[in-house]
Parts: C-alpha cells; structure tokens; sequence
C-alpha cells in the first residue's frame, strides 16, 4: 500500500501553519527571498500573524475556561493560501469507502494527503475517556498501509506518528462538515509574496486597534488587555474572576487554560510573539521595509511579557501550581520530540493533572483575601502586556508608512 517512503518533513507545530509548511516543504517549494523551504512564522504571518483575544467560557458539566487567542483565527488557512496563490484541491466525500480510496490515490499519485481528524480521537494526544470535546483539525498523511493496519502522519510532533487505518477512519468521520476531507497543495505564486505579507501586517494592526470582524470589541486586540485586568480587580462585573472563576477548582480552571493557551497551544511558548517576529523580520526583506526589524524587536519584548505573566499564572511559589506547569509543559515537549513512544509517560503525566485539579477542590492554595491578591498580580501583569504590545503595534504601523 502507499507510502512516500522518502517524506522527511516534521518542522511543522501548528495545526495549520504547520501542516502546510510541512506540505510545501515536502513538495519542494521555497520562498524566493531565501531560496530555502517556506518558514511557519512566515504562513503564520501571512495568514494574519499575532494577535490577543480574551473569552472567558462557562458550560455546564465541564470546567470553567480562560481561552486567550495569540494568533489570527479568522480563517487563517483559507486566507494564507489564497494570499500566496496556492491553488487547492479538495476531496470530500460521506462515503467511507470512497474516503479511503481518495486518501490511496493522492498517495499513489506521489502527494501526501492533509487530512482533517478530530483530535480527541488521535491514540497519540493522549485522550482521557471522559474527553467529550471534539476538534477537527488539518494533519498529514504521508503513508497508508492496510496489509499492516498502519497509517503514517506529520501533525506538530518532530517524529514520525503513527495509528491504525480504523483509528484515522474514526476520526476523519467524527463531525459532519469536514467528515473525509482531503487536501492537496499547488505551489505558491512568488509574485504574490510581497501582496500576501502586507496583507497580512494589515490584518494583525487592524485586530489589534479596529472593531474586530466578529465579536465583541472587549474580547480583541489592545482593548481585550483592559478587559481582562477590569474582570480581574473588579469583583462585581459581570464577567469578574470572583464571580466565573471563584477560588478553589473554578479559578485553577482558569489558570490551566490561560497558561496552556499561551504556551502549549500555540507554535511555541510566548503566546507566538518569537514566531510574529521572525515573520516581521522576513517581512522586512520582503518589502524592502528595514523598520520592519524595530517592529519584531518590539514582539521579542512582548514575548519577554507574557513569559512573565506565564510565571505569574503558575508561580513557582505555590508548589501544586509549579507541578501543574511543569506537568503541562513536559507533556508538550515528550510529545514534540518522542511522539508515540512518549504515550505511556504523558497519560502517566495526565493522571496526576486530573488529579491536581481534584485536589483544588478541597485543598486549594489561596484564601479568598490571597486569591484577590494573586488576581491584582495578575491584573498588573496583564496591563503591563498591555503597554509593550502598544508600542510594538505602534512600531509596525510606522514601520509600514
């Protein structure tokens, strides 16, 4: 059965970024600025590059969350593709069997397939049985192997994975929409390089200081920095930490989900800020702009920042909250460098976080004076994000004229 026994590609660590950088790597294409494979800081700034965003979420019968957004989510794939002129070919089909087959002749044709699964279905992301969630996301498949029930994917890790054909089958079948959707990839336009990087510096300026596309203005951009610090030292909101994440699980919730966001979610720690400006940096050889570097040297700051409020959500000073970071962060780098073979420790890794989240809900670290204190830090930490992300949006608005 199919494999591309020559596929060598695992830079990628994003979903989408990566998948494609992957791809267009595999394929031989590279960027005419360097003449070495299209970069993911690149596609990620393209698609639309950094930005902030703040959503607190209550649903019942799970823990409350604190999802921040550090890159453009509006879109993103659809947009990086199009700006770089990529043209895109898409089988979808209801039918199982047909999914197979699709999936069989892009391989024998000498393309890997990007495939979109659900990730709390993936054997290797280390799914608890009570994971209810669901999350369709773009991988690679580069080898399909019935004869030895082996399927052969890139997806974030810097190693080869591996499942079963009836572990892929499940989850590419989990959610209607994108139920057996393949995708192949032409090349990128080079004459559409420098439009696509403008475009996408543009995006970023404007999600930082303009009503966002969708939502409210308090959840985007420079103005979700104040909102967030407000919910945290005002307890009356109606959205405030005292009120959605009380002290004890609620509020350790919310700590878990900000830092794992920030650090765990997204390309690399920082919240993104290091990939952004690499992208800036790029960019200024792209366009010709050389203040351009002043701007990413401002995002390098940014990253310092929230390195610093990533400290300040999990201190090392409160030891169930350093062991909750360190956990989360193990988890991430064992998957990244060892992939399968790291699967036994993670859900190892996975148990004790399960139960530290128990533990809060009897034992937690802070009284409801030191959980207001613990807030304010926070709150100063945020504003002070708040403060170096204005002058770094500020630089690229004047580095672009």
């Amino acid at each position: 059965m199919p494999t591309l026994t020559d596929y060598h590609e695992f830079a990628g660590r994003h979903w989408e970024t990566g998948t494609v950088r992957n791809f267009l790597a595999y394929r031989g294409h590279t960027a005419p600025h360097t003449g070495q494979p299209y970069t993911e800081a690149l596609l990620m700034g393209v698609s639309g590059g950094a930005v902030m965003g703040y959503f607190p979420f209550i649903y019942e019968g799970v823990d409350p969350m604190c999802r921040i957004l550090t890159r453009n989510t509006f879109d993103p794939l659809n947009t990086l593709l199009a700006r770089l002129g990529i043209v895109q070919t898409i089988l979808q089909t209801s039918l199982p069997a047909r999914g197979v087959a699709n999936l069989v002749d892009t391989l024998d044709s000498g393309l890997p397939a990007i495939a979109w699964a659900d990730a709390y279905s993936l054997p290797y992301n280390a799914p608890r049985p009570a994971d209810a969630m669901w999350a369709m996301y773009p991988l690679l498949v580069y080898g399909y192997d019935e004869t030895r029930d082996i399927v052969h994917l890139a997806d974030r890790a810097a190693v080869p994975l591996t499942i079963t054909t009836a572990q892929l089958h499940t989850a590419r079948a989990r959610i209607k929409k994108d139920k057996f959707r393949l995708l192949t990839l032409g090349a990128p336009n080079p004459d559409k390089l420098a439009s696509a990087v403008q475009a996408g510096i543009w995006d970023c300026i404007k999600l930082y200081t303009e009503t966002p596309p969708k939502g409210s203005c308090n959840n985007f951009g420079l103005q979700a920095y104040r909102f967030w610090a407000e919910q945290l030292t005002r307890p009356k909101a109606r959205l405030s930490w005292e009120r959605i994440f009380p002290a004890g699980r609620p509020m350790f919730a919310a700590l878990v989900t900000a830092f794992e966001d920030t650090n765990v979610s997204s390309r690399a720690p920082r919240a993104d800020r290091d990939a952004h400006a690499e992208f800036l940096d790029e960019a200024s050889i792209i366009l010709n702009r050389p203040p351009l570097r002043e701007a990413a040297r401002h995002f390098r700051r940014a990253g310092e920042a929230w390195d610093a409020l990533s400290l300040a959500l999990l201190p090392d000073e409160i030891p169930p909250f350093r062991e909750t970071r360190e956990n989360m962060l193990r988890r991430a780098q064992l998957f990244i460098e060892q992939g399968n073979d790291s699967l036994d420790e993670r859900i190892a890794l996975k148990d004790r976080f399960a139960a530290l989240f128990k533990e809060m809900e009897t034992n937690f670290p802070l009284d409801p004076p030191g959980a207001a204190s613990f807030r304010e830090i926070l709150a100063q930490q945020v504003m002070r994000l708040h403060d170096v992300e204005s002058e770094a949006v500020a630089a690229l608005r004047d580095a672009m004229g």
